[in-house]
């Protein structure tokens, strides 16, 4: 989980290009909850103020959340911006992206050289 993490944070934080897998996108979310749980509730144990640092972290973390977000949806063959819309983003961050290449890039499940355009093939 921490890979991944690390992955969309730190090497592809404002990223918007190409697709990211369901793993990719559930365990960025997953972590990201825990992370701000566990900054809020220890630190506004210790102090109210303190507990602000889990909105400074929310905030550290807004691009990449995003960025994610939109690649996510990019998998499942849609625009980014199909993020806007409250339960289809849901049901679409859920659903099994394309299979192959779609017109966001090649299928990031695949862990072979894939075919990149049709008729041509990588070996």
């Amino acid at each position: 989980m921490i890979e991944w993490y690390k992955k969309v944070v730190f090497e592809n934080y404002a990223n918007f290009d190409g697709r990211a897998r369901r793993k990719e996108y559930w365990m960025f979310f997953l972590a990201n909850v825990i992370i701000s749980f566990a900054l809020g509730f220890v630190l506004g144990l210790i102090s109210p103020t303190l507990g602000l640092a889990a909105n400074v972290y929310s905030l550290a973390v807004l691009v990449p959340s995003i960025a994610v977000g939109v690649r996510r949806m990019h998998d499942v063959g849609k625009s980014g911006w199909f993020l806007l819309i409250p339960i289809y983003n849901l049901i679409l961050a859920c659903t099994e992206g394309d299979k192959g290449v779609n017109e966001y890039g090649p299928d990031p499940k695949n862990e072979f050289k894939e075919i990149n355009e049709i008729g041509k093939v990588d070996l």
